[in-house]
C-alpha cells in the first residue's frame, strides 16, 4: 500500500499545512471539516501538492523534512513532477 506526503494550503490566510496519510482525499475532507485541531481555524483548505511514498518510512522522513521548508519552496514543489495532482 503507497504512502503520501500532502501539502495543503489555507484559503483563509494562505498558510501552509504538511501532512503524511494513506488517502489523501479523505484527510483533506477531515481537514476541511475541522476534525484536526491544529488546521480547524483555518479552514477551506486547498490540497496543492502529492507526493507517493513505496513505504512509511521513507514517506516519514520527507514529511518531517517539508516542515522545515519555506512556502516558496511548496510554491515551487507544486509546479514539479514529483506532484501526482498534476499527472494527466
Amino acid at each position: 500500500m503507497p504512502f503520501y506526503i500532502y501539502i495543503l494550503k489555507s484559503r483563509k490566510d494562505g498558510s501552509f499545512y504538511k501532512g503524511f496519510t494513506e488517502d489523501y482525499c479523505k484527510r483533506l475532507e477531515e481537514h476541511n471539516l475541522g476534525l484536526s485541531q491544529f488546521t480547524s481555524t483555518k479552514t477551506p483548505w486547498e490540497l496543492i501538492y502529492v507526493e507517493e511514498h513505496a513505504n512509511k518510512q521513507s514517506a516519514l522522513i520527507r514529511e518531517r523534512k517539508l516542515k522545515k521548508c519555506k512556502k516558496e519552496y511548496f510554491e515551487w514543489l507544486c509546479k514539479q513532477p514529483t506532484n501526482i495532482l498534476i499527472k494527466g
